[in-house]
């Protein structure tokens, strides 16, 4: 699954109380180490700039004390001395003043991130948006809503109809060679077994051969091109990764009217599905593999806090899969445009639906950091410079944006999330391809397969037995109707 990027900057306080906003100093001084460069609009944060109130006075010739006094009077020295003081008081009003106007336009400025609403393409997003905030949050087409959120990266130019009815083609297809197989179409084991075999096998389909899906391992989290997210490409292609495999499997399901579920680990998602002796099944697209929970485990990236928190290892319900599908349109509006205020909204949105989500907390941590980074960049206040951060108690508003991104990065800590480096899910991946766990996943495939099969063979046999009865029972009634005796009443002859 892809990776959620975001830079955890030092965010420290000295003992400065900001609870109470500190009063403005009436600078008798220049005290250029502490207020830095506030001339102008671009407020900077360096002391050492050229332009900083320190490097004000006018340039006088550095000369020893012995020459000026062979050079000047006592009425000379005296007089520059008066002019030295006057520099003095004149650079004291000029850095106060500027200081003053610095927090008077600091706290009076825009503190949202700008709108990106200008750029050729947003409104597609916006209507997107729209699109899902329509959809019954329990009982809405995922097919519908996946569709809603790859259309918005190609500008709405695609047509659902089209994508809609390859979808129940292959789902019609599926099902008539479970028919052909004389197999349960109305199982929903023999479904997925279907399903799991469409994915990870080459196989005859409408006078076609229907090649496995395989991993892209090349540019799998969609850094360079983040099409190699979607269904859309998945399809067309044949390759995809664990964000869209697992997506397509799910969209096919429903088509087919089979019941799967999404679960997330650390990256990744995958498949899961109840067998016919109650147990839960992980079929793992990215290799064609059933996996088990321990191999899972063994990536090492799964906190017992994660657990606990039910945030990896657990089927998603309705709910949450719409929630998934708010941050997946999220971030692809973020690909495409940056950070503003619609993807907090479309973040919202996806927390009020998936309110433990890992990937929609880190993404509203993201939108934190970059509204607190804009908002300093214009103050002119470094974050990462301890001290240069102290300054940001002359304004509220940049300290409470301050307190919201320590908090949402504590949430996400007390979620139990720990970072999984791209080498790291990579090797775990290739560790699912050991021999070991190819046996493993045949010989659970197979005993699956055998356990639903005597399961059908037993529904076909009880099945026999009940035509057979009342089949019985059929010719029983028509003997009693044969024998049956009409006695006829003398008077009434």
């Amino acid at each position: 699954m892809r990776k959620i990027y975001f830079t955890a900057i030092s965010l420290f306080i000295y003992q400065l109380g900001f609870s109470q906003i500190p009063d403005l100093p009436t600078v008798s001084k220049p005290q250029t180490s502490g207020l830095g460069n506030y001339s102008g609009n671009n407020f900077g944060s360096s002391v050492s700039s050229r332009n900083s109130p320190r490097n004000y006075a006018p340039n006088i010739p550095n000369r020893s004390n012995s020459a000026q006094q062979n050079d000047y009077s006592p009425q000379v020295r005296s007089q520059n001395n008066a002019v030295m003081q006057d520099i003095d008081r004149d650079m004291a009003e000029v850095q106060e003043e500027q200081f003053r106007g610095w927090v008077e336009n600091g706290r009076n400025m825009p503190y949202d991130l700008p709108s990106l609403s200008g750029k050729a393409g947003t409104q597609s997003y916006y209507d997107a948006f729209s699109t899902l905030s329509a959809m019954d949050s329990e009982n809405y087409s995922l097919v519908d809503a996946n569709f809603t959120v790859e259309n918005a990266f190609y500008d709405n130019k695609r047509a659902l109809k089209g994508f809609k009815s390859g979808i129940q083609k292959t789902a019609k297809q599926l099902l008539q060679k479970m028919k052909e197989r004389k197999q349960d179409t109305e199982s929903n084991v023999s479904k997925n077994l279907m399903l799991f075999e469409y994915f990870s096998k080459d196989m005859n389909l409408g006078g076609a051969t229907h090649k496995a899906f395989e991993y892209d391992f090349k540019d799998y989290m969609g850094e360079k091109d983040y099409s190699k997210m979607f269904v859309s490409k998945l399809l067309k292609t044949g390759s995809g990764q664990c964000h869209s495999m697992p997506l397509l499997y799910l969209i096919i399901a429903e088509a087919m009217g089979a019941e799967a579920h999404l679960s997330l680990a650390p990256n990744h998602s995958y498949i899961r599905f109840i067998d016919d002796e109650g147990q839960y099944r992980n079929i793992e697209l990215t290799n064609g593999m059933f996996s088990t929970d321990t191999s899972l485990l063994e990536s090492g990236y799964i906190k017992s806090e994660a657990l606990q928190n039910k945030i990896y290892m657990e089927n998603l319900s309705k709910k949450e899969l719409l929630g998934m599908a708010y941050f997946d349109l999220a971030r692809g509006y973020v690909k495409k445009f940056g950070y503003d205020e619609f993807v907090g909204k479309v973040i919202e949105k996806a927390l009020e639906l998936y309110p433990s989500g890992l990937a929609p907390n880190m993404e509203k941590a993201n939108v934190s950091q970059a509204r607190f980074a804009y908002v300093m960049k214009n103050l002119g206040i470094n974050p990462e410079n301890r001290q240069d951060l102290q300054r940001i108690g002359y304004f509220p508003k940049a300290v409470e944006q301050l307190n919201d991104v320590n908090q949402q990065f504590n949430k996400i800590d007390e979620l139990g999330y720990t970072e999984m480096p791209a080498y790291a899910y990579e090797s775990w991946l290739a560790s699912l391809k050991t021999e070991k766990n190819k046996q493993e996943s045949e010989v659970l495939e197979q005993k699956i397969y055998l356990y639903q099969l005597q399961k059908q063979k037993n529904k076909q046999q009880q099945e026999a037995v009940r035509k057979a009865q009342e089949q019985k029972k059929k010719e029983s009634d028509k003997s009693k109707e044969k024998a049956q005796y009409f006695p006829i009443d003398p008077n009434k002859l």
